[in-house]
C-alpha cells in the first residue's frame, strides 16, 4: 500500500465544534480522503493507507508554555520515522499559531508551517530513503465566535492575511499547495473548527492533489 501521513492540529484530529467530541471515522477528513482515493484507485494500483497525526493545540514550530508539548516541528521526525516509508506528507498547521500569546505576523505563521514541510522533505522517510512528496495546506480563516475568544482573541483579520504567504512559501520549498479556505468555512459554533461538511469537502480537495502527485 501507499502511505500518506496527515500532520496537523485538532482539525486533523477531528474535533467536532458542536459536541466537543471527536468526529467519527467516516467524517474526519484524512479517513474520508482515504475512501475517495481507494474508491477511485485503478485496479492494478496499490491502495492508500492514511495515517492520522492530529493533535489539539499543535503549533507549527512554537513552544507553548501554557498548553504544554505542542511544537509540531520538534515532534515531527520521530513521527515520520515511526511510519516510514511515506509516499506523501500533508501538513496543515498554523491555526494555533494565531493565539495572541505568540504575537505572530502572517508571515511568521506561514514560515513556521514551511519549516515543518522542509523538515519532512529532508527527513528521507520516503520510499528507498527518498523525500516524500509534500502537500502544504493553508488553514481556513477563523470566524467570529465567543466560545474560544479567551484563547484566540479576535484572530479573524490575522487569519485572512496568511494565505498569500502560504502559497509563496509552498512554492519555494517545492510542495503542492491547497488553500483550505476555498473549500471549508470554519464553524460559527466555536470559530476555529470544521463542521462535518467541511471535513468532507477538504477530503475531496486533498484527494485531488494526491491523485495528481
Amino acid at each position: 500500500m501507499k502511505t500518506i501521513l496527515c500532520y496537523g492540529d485538532s482539525n486533523t484530529w477531528g474535533y467536532d465544534p458542536g459536541s466537543g467530541n471527536r468526529c467519527d471515522h467516516k467524517t474526519r477528513w484524512p479517513l474520508a480522503m482515504a475512501r475517495i482515493l481507494n474508491r477511485d484507485c485503478p485496479p492494478d494500483d496499490p491502495l492508500w493507507w492514511v495515517v492520522e497525526e492530529g493533535l489539539g493545540g499543535r503549533t507549527s514550530c512554537r513552544e507553548d508554555f501554557v498548553e504544554g508539548d505542542r511544537n509540531g516541528l520538534r515532534q515531527l521526525l520521530p513521527i515520520l520515522d515511526s511510519h516510514k516509508p511515506l509516499d506523501v506528507v500533508a501538513v496543515m498547521l498554523g491555526t494555533n499559531d494565531l493565539k495572541p500569546r505568540f504575537n505572530p505576523t502572517p508571515y511568521d505563521i506561514a514560515r513556521g508551517a514551511q519549516q515543518v514541510v522542509i523538515a519532512a522533505r529532508e527527513s528521507k522517510t520516503g520510499p528507498g530513503n527518498s523525500a516524500p512528496k509534500l502537500i502544504m495546506i493553508c488553514p481556513p480563516p477563523t470566524v467570529e465566535s465567543p466560545v474560544l475568544s479567551h484563547i484566540f482573541g479576535d484572530s479573524r483579520a490575522l487569519s485572512r492575511e496568511m494565505e498569500p504567504y502560504y502559497r509563496q512559501l509552498a512554492g519555494e520549498c517545492g510542495a503542492s499547495y491547497i488553500n483550505a479556505g476555498l473549500y471549508v468555512k470554519t464553524s460559527s459554533k466555536d470559530g476555529i473548527h470544521f463542521d462535518p461538511e467541511g471535513h468532507l469537502a477538504l477530503a475531496a480537495a486533498v484527494a485531488d492533489i494526491v491523485k495528481a502527485l
